[in-house]
């Protein structure tokens, strides 16, 4: 039986800022929140991520709720797309890569004659390091004498649990989450992972549910912790968003996951319509399920577009909205090139607006139309559910009900990643969701128009 816990903390690694959270197990609320930027190190030997300083922003954190807020039990979740490569002595043998570097022209077409068939792995081959495979066939070519000393190797959320108590592991949802290494359909390693001689030195797969240990006793010393705190194996972030969603909910549904990249979920669809050039994927939830998926780096988008855009209220926002409608000003795809349902377009303007708000109103017509086009590729069915981010942006969500003639739910957390974490320590949040009642007229024609534009 799942030891009751009264608080979680929560280390939520995002591929922008991390955090570290503790979550109320009860009621879900997080009663503390510290955050820091995820820098990249630009090299040597390649960009890679400043894991020390992550290590030691973790423990600072800790330390600080051990002697506040308190906490009982320890949660993971991170970014996909990262392996963390462990020497004899379970040091780092070699930087963990950041995932957006672009490998030579050389590296990349050695690797698409290795890597196994979409219909297999359902994993689409993506740019730089996005699948773990590539990664991996990158620093074993690259690299060889540092890569003859790796001993095990790790999936990224599994990597600061073994910081944490000394036990190495794998998990199936960062597996599972486009790397070609897994197979979804039958629960085991891909061909791949025999290809590039890694099978010794892959850790073994545990549930997302399991506890690996304790904190270290030297660790727990150094943050001022008291009694065993229990360590959970830890999930990939997106899948951490998916999961509240999960517990007694009827199939199928949709759940529509945003932050740096905006995630849809189909529970209990078909992967009979995924396109391997879209960014159509099945990614494996915490018990081990497949389910169908589609991407698009949308929050990266958003940011890119407005950063610089000062803030409007949402009333004048509302007001100017039929103007952007009618005058037809849109965004077409891609702003990150090379992912989502338009890889290969490259985004522009048609009639672009001259004020700040009018491009915030076309920006969210673009995130809702984007998404309705990750929905519709992946046949997704029933309720829909968007939390994260976009969740706050009123005009999305209408834009999302008046395109997919779908019931619209809204996820009160802003959070879920972390919040989904703490799940699997056995918290049981209470949603605060409502549905989505607004819808936006005249919306129809230019969908149409939005539509013909991005096939071309």
């Amino acid at each position: 039986m799942r030891k009751s816990h009264e608080r979680i903390a929560v280390i939520d690694i995002g591929k922008t800022n991390a955090k570290v959270v503790v979550v109320d197990a009860v009621t879900g609320q997080e009663i503390a929140v510290h955050k820091t930027a995820n820098a990249v190190l630009s090299g040597p030997p390649y960009p890679h991520y400043d894991i020390e300083a992550l290590w030691q922003f973790i423990l600072k954190t800790l330390k600080d709720f051990a002697a506040n807020t308190g906490f009982d039990a320890l949660s993971i979740t991170t970014h996909g797309a990262s392996a963390a490569l462990l020497d004899a002595d379970g040091k780092l043998a070699l930087p963990v890569l950041d995932y957006e570097y672009l490998y030579p022209d050389t590296v990349t077409v050695v690797y698409r004659e290795l890597r196994p068939a979409f219909s297999d792995t359902f994993s689409p081959l993506l740019t730089g390091g996005l699948n773990i495979g590539a990664q991996l066939h990158y620093q074993k070519t690259a690299f060889p004498d540092a890569f003859a000393k790796v001993k095990t190797i790790l999936t990224y959320p599994q990597y600061w649990a073994y910081r944490l108590t000394g036990v190495a592991a794998n998990e199936r949802t960062s597996l599972g989450c486009h790397t070609d290494l897994w197979l979804p359909y039958s629960n085991q390693f891909s061909p791949l992972v025999e290809k590039l001689d890694l099978a010794e030195r892959m850790a073994p797969v545990r549930s997302a549910f399991d506890v690996l240990g304790d904190i270290r006793p030297n660790l727990a010393r150094e943050i001022g912790v008291t009694r065993p705190v229990p360590v959970y194996c830890g999930i990939h972030d997106s899948n951490a968003s998916l999961l509240p969603y999960l517990v007694d909910r009827t199939l199928p549904c949709t759940v529509v996951s945003t932050g740096t990249w905006v995630v849809c979920f189909a529970p209990g669809a078909r992967p009979d319509s995924l396109d391997s050039t879209r960014d159509t994927l099945v990614n494996v939830d915490a018990f081990g399920n497949p389910v169908p998926s589609s991407r698009y780096m949308g929050g990266r988008e958003w940011e890119m577009i407005t950063h610089e855009l000062p803030l409007s209220p949402l009333e004048d926002e509302w007001q100017m909205l039929a103007t952007v409608i009618d005058r037809g000003s849109m965004l077409l795809p891609s702003i990150v090139k090379g992912c989502g349902p338009f890889p290969a377009m490259e985004g522009r303007w048609i009639l672009k607006p001259d004020d700040a708000a009018e491009i915030r109103i076309a920006a969210s017509l673009y995130q809702a139309l984007m998404t309705t086009t990750c929905l519709d590729i992946i046949r997704s069915q029933g309720p829909i559910i968007v939390e994260g981010p976009f969740a706050a942006n009123a005009i999305f969500l209408a834009a999302l009900h008046s395109l997919t003639g779908r019931p619209v739910s809204v996820s009160g957390s802003q959070t879920g990643t972390s919040v989904g974490a703490s799940v699997l320590a056995g918290s049981r949040p209470r949603h605060s969701v409502h549905l989505v009642e607004e819808t936006i007229p005249g919306l129809t024609e230019y969908a149409a128009t939005w539509r013909r534009l991005a096939s071309v």
